[in-house]
């Protein structure tokens, strides 16, 4: 049910009407009736022209059920009024849940239809959290001929929307495209003898590599035969998801770990392309997430939905527990692709004494976004003495953040550095050198 409300117009001339009020008073004492009769006046009128301002017969959100973190989302408002007359322009505001858009609260521009009774508006979001987002609480507002008086209509919406990892990069058609030229290098190489796997006997020809040929066979056929060898399918590769705080931390609007996820998710579908099992491992003060394996590109969605489900923790993680569970669970020598951060070498001792546990019986891919604002502020010319401490002590974790990457590449750990946009790509390139070399099997 709809309440009145008086607008902006009415609270100035209420405002205006007090020194006049004051003034009346002062000059002619008796004739003090007249502000409060000016008053009533006025408050007839509100509700007067909050009658003629039409009832609201239906309003609704149209919102998809579905949506990405950080891919723009479009919400739709439809509101349907009884008559026309006079009405000014209606406004909207609607409650919803903070990861939809900052402050929990998004506004309409409402535009009139050609019939004047339908009023549309749209609002454009941007989710910035992965989970299930609530649309709560709308609130319209439409004025009465005269501006004076409005009414007010608000209603639970109660509907929900799940934000998913973004999975943009998987869907364009440079990935398509990198997939294809990569396949073809595989396939080119595979030609020329590489791989583990014996597969076939093929003449040898010039540009094959001459550690591949078979010199029994050879002497046996009196011609040069090579033995063409089938690349490794089947591996296990577990994608580790560090979840605490420092992996919440923002990079250009989005957490660290939504960042993870969605480089993770592109590779993963290149890697179920590719004929290997994956799973997802995520933790944070204990163990978030633990999935199966998942063994062909068709089930991709199974691991999407389970990225989504990877919460937000602020606080430390405990690397000693969670690789120590990941190793247990692995029977069989395993890529795990590592996604973590650290803000000190000391929060990071741990993290490097467990991932050099687990380098003896697997191979590790350490992955990092490189954090820009401390290359910024360690490299920007300082013009003051507060800069020159600000660049001295960006330095100093710059070059800390560099020793503990380097004594992980001592442990045998590869490791990924790079910014957002860049590490998707550099992961999958990473993935087809390890394949390529058959360093997992």
């Amino acid at each position: 049910m709809a309440i009145i409300v008086p607008t902006g117009r009415t609270v100035i001339l209420a405002a205006l009407a007090a020194p006049c009020a004051v003034l009346v008073a002062a000059l002619a004492p008796g004739a003090w009736i007249v502000a409060p009769a000016a008053g009533l006046a006025l408050l007839v009128l509100v509700l007067l022209d909050a009658l003629l301002a039409g009832r609201l017969e239906q309003c609704r959100i149209l919102a998809p059920s579905d949506c990405e973190v950080g891919e723009p989302l479009r919400l739709v408002l439809l509101a349907e009024f009884s008559g026309k007359a006079g009405r000014g322009r209606p406004e909207a505001a609607l409650a919803l849940d903070p990861r939809l858009a900052e402050g929990g609260r998004a506004q309409f521009a409402l535009e009139p239809g050609e019939d004047g009774l339908t009023w549309q508006g749209e609002t454009a979001l941007a989710p910035t959290r992965r989970g299930t987002a609530g649309l709560e609480r709308l609130w319209l507002r439409w004025p009465g001929p005269l501006g004076l008086g409005a009414r007010q209509h608000a209603e639970d919406v109660g509907q929900e929307l799940r934000i998913w990892p973004d999975l943009a990069p998987v869907r364009s058609p440079q990935l398509q495209t990198y997939l294809r030229d990569a396949q073809f290098g595989l396939i080119a190489r595979r030609i020329r003898g590489e791989g583990t796997q014996f597969e076939a006997l093929a003449e040898y020809e010039p540009g094959m590599d001459r550690r591949r040929i078979d010199w029994k066979s050879s002497a046996r056929l009196t011609r040069l035969y090579a033995r063409e060898n089938e690349s490794e399918r089947n591996n296990q590769i577990v994608f580790a998801f560090d979840c605490g705080q420092a992996m919440c931390e923002p990079v250009d609007g989005l957490p660290r770990i939504d960042r993870a996820v969605s480089a993770a998710l592109t590779a993963a579908y290149v890697a179920l392309r590719g004929g290997d099992r994956v799973g997802l491992f995520g933790f944070a003060r204990q163990v978030e997430l633990v999935t199966p394996f998942v063994t062909e590109a068709r089930a991709f969605h199974r691991l999407q939905s389970a990225a989504a489900a990877l919460d937000y923790r602020a606080q430390e993680p405990n690397f000693t527990l969670a690789l120590a569970t990941l190793a247990a669970r692995l029977r069989r020598r395993s890529l795990i692709v590592l996604f973590s951060d650290f803000t000190d070498p000391t929060a990071a001792e741990l993290m490097v004494e467990s991932v050099g546990r687990l380098v003896r019986h697997h191979l590790v891919l350490f992955v990092t976004l490189e954090d820009a604002e401390i290359a910024r502020l360690s490299g920007r010319e300082p013009e003051t003495l507060t800069d020159i401490a600000v660049s001295v002590t960006a330095d100093t974790l710059a070059r800390q953040r560099a020793l503990v990457l380097e004594r992980l590449r001592q442990l045998g750990v590869d490791v990924i550095e790079a910014p957002h946009e860049a590490i998707t790509y550099r992961l999958i390139d990473r993935y087809f050198a390890i394949k390529r070399a058959e360093a997992i099997g």
